[in-house]
């Protein structure tokens, strides 16, 4: 029973160091190590050995099932660094490049009901007049008959660049 066991083991060992990914590994581990394995097998087959030659038999046993045990264990860990190393390898990164799919900022609400009133105006008839920034005092506020004493002339309402120039508060 002793060179069956020994048989099983080395065939065991050989077929370990052979397999390459985890299923064929866990597939072993059930034809040997399962409730219907080989050394499972041979302790159902306990019962017909000598009742003297049972406790080192069983004791035989166990340690062989240990080390397949820690074996498959090692070669399964072996694997998934494996696993892991060719998976980093496939994924090779460059931190250096800009992320991908940059998110694009969109317009202002203020800025996007602006442009849609533009618009409509212009599909009825309207056009739209750009002037400048900056006005004489007469254009901003004295053709529009505002009176020297009027609130909107004040300095905390209007912006003077000088005496006579303003920024256009009116359009």
């Amino acid at each position: 029973m002793k060179q069956q066991l020994e048989e099983i083991r080395d065939k065991c060992i050989s077929e370990i160091r052979s397999i390459k990914d985890l299923n064929s590994l866990n597939l072993l581990k059930a034809k040997h190590l399962g409730r219907k394995g080989t050394i499972t097998n041979i302790l159902k087959g306990m019962k017909d050995i000598p009742a003297d030659e049972r406790p080192l038999m069983g004791k035989y046993i166990n340690e062989i099932k240990d080390d397949l045990e820690k074996l498959i264990e090692d070669k399964k860990n072996e694997l998934i660094e494996l696993d892991k190393i060719r998976k980093l390898e496939e994924r090779k990164i460059d931190v250096t490049l800009p992320p991908r799919g940059t998110p694009v900022g969109t317009l202002h609400p203020v800025t996007q009901v602006m442009d849609e009133i533009v618009h409509i105006f212009s599909r009825m008839g309207f056009d739209v007049a750009e002037g400048p920034e900056i006005e004489t005092d007469f254009y901003n506020f004295g053709a529009l008959n505002i009176p020297k004493d009027h609130p909107a002339r004040d300095m905390q309402d209007t912006f003077y660049i000088s005496d006579d120039v303003v920024l256009r508060t009116h359009t």
